[in-house]
């Protein structure tokens, strides 16, 4: 298990393959929605980070049952990742802690320019970072 997946999971208090799971989703959703130089820069300088965005981009995309359906209709972004990582058992406080935690680890191994570039880019994400 990599640096970033333990921390994750000591520090939001949840099992390590759900942290995993839900930082490959995250950083996914990501590559997918934030400024694309800077969060491949981003990915890139974390240490595992490029093989959870592998393993896991696409987890939890589309379906959704209503509600996913509902979200994507309204193009889906912060909102549809936070119902996608509700379906895997988290709640907000722990997807508050997960993505405040892998942020703080992206600003270790990118920079604070690179991480504010991909926050900033991804519209309502800054509220839970």
């Amino acid at each position: 298990m990599n640096e970033l997946v333990s921390r994750v999971a000591d520090k939001v208090g949840i099992a390590p393959d759900v942290s995993e799971k839900a930082i490959g989703m995250m950083l996914g959703f990501l590559q997918r929605e934030a400024d694309e130089a800077a969060v491949a820069k981003m990915i890139t300088a974390i240490p595992g980070a490029p093989e959870l965005v592998a393993k896991f981009n696409g987890e939890g995309a589309g379906g959704g049952g209503l509600l996913g359906g509902l979200m994507s209709s309204f193009g889906g972004g912060v909102m549809a990742l936070g119902q996608q990582l509700m379906s895997q058992g988290l709640g907000m406080g722990e997807i508050t802690g997960l993505a405040k935690e892998t942020m703080a680890v992206a600003r270790e191994h990118a920079g604070d320019e690179t991480v504010d570039t991909v926050v900033g880019s991804v519209p309502g994400l800054s509220q839970f970072v």
